[in-house]
């Protein structure tokens, strides 16, 4: 995890990066009520964009070009005013949203062990292509291949599994606004 200083972070969008059912949305949704910041969801732009549900991108046009489109996304959230970004769990495979995340964002990577996750993913009806046929294997391998990538990013690491969503919202916001000193 990278330093960054507590008033260059707060003229920067607030990114959330982690694997599915991290809490990426659910955090975003609480840090706009409180930041009084508007939202960019990079899956939801991509969606906007093309007309059609992620999963459906997937099985039509393939991961590449789902990539390509998502980078296109994560500028068009970096460009303007300070934002919350709830990004795609694989927004840091490609080198070039990793760079456009460290040079323009605070970024927060949020975590849980897998049978968290699993539980959430479970818990919403969904469409998670990259989590399709056995579950468990896939999140650990995404979990390995992805891991060095989000620490790579983040300026902050949240263990989401035992707070509640306004206590991780109350955790970004203080490491966001440099009232703790901390940042990672």
């Amino acid at each position: 995890m990278y330093q960054m200083s507590p008033v260059a972070m707060q003229r920067r969008p607030l990114a959330l990066v982690g694997l599915s059912g991290s809490g990426k949305s659910t955090v975003a949704r609480e840090l706009i009520a409180r930041l009084q910041l508007p939202l960019h969801d990079t899956d939801a732009l991509v969606v906007a964009a093309t007309g059609m549900p992620v999963a459906q991108l997937f099985a039509e046009r393939g991961e590449a070009a789902f990539r390509t489109l998502e980078t296109a996304a994560l500028i068009a959230a970096l460009t303007g005013t300070p934002a919350v970004i709830a990004t795609g769990g694989g927004i840091v495979l490609r080198a070039a949203n990793r760079r456009l995340l460290q040079a323009n964002a605070f970024v927060v990577w949020l975590d849980a062990p897998d049978t968290t996750l699993l539980a959430r993913l479970l818990a919403h009806d969904e469409a998670r292509p990259l989590l399709a046929d056995d579950a468990a294997a896939r999140l650990a391998a995404l979990r390995a291949a992805r891991t060095p990538l989000y620490a790579e990013v983040a300026h902050l690491q949240v263990a989401t599994a035992n707070l509640t969503v306004a206590a991780v919202a109350a955790t970004i916001i203080s490491a966001y606004k440099g009232r703790d000193g901390s940042q990672g």
